[in-house]
């Protein structure tokens, strides 16, 4: 009768590591298969990257720099104009407006 109880506890454990192997490939499969089904996901949403996102990031704050360095410089030729011209209904002599110095460089 021993025997035969041991053999019962062999035979069931048997099973359940079996059944502790199968749950873990099927695991594995559903992994696999969640990881497909969201890579699929992502490539029909056509989401950027991560690298590229950073980049146009980057391009688009040094565009904002370069357009506030400009509008300064417009703002400064506006004034040299402005200035001329009163000068030019006063009589006096007028600056050559190439002359105007660019507000980035030397600042």
């Amino acid at each position: 009768m021993t025997e035969t109880r041991g053999r019962v506890f062999d035979e069931l454990g048997r099973l359940m590591t079996d059944a502790a192997g199968a749950a873990a490939g099927v695991r594995r499969e559903v992994e696999t298969v969640m990881r497909s089904q969201a890579a699929r996901v992502l490539s029909e949403l056509d989401v950027v990257r991560r690298d590229e996102f950073e980049a146009v990031k980057a391009m688009a704050a040094k565009a904002r720099e370069e357009n506030e360095l400009l509008a300064a410089r417009v703002a400064a030729l506006e004034a040299a104009a402005a200035r001329a011209k009163l000068e030019q209904a006063s009589g006096r002599p007028t600056p050559d407006p190439r002359e105007v110095p660019d507000p980035g460089e030397g600042a």
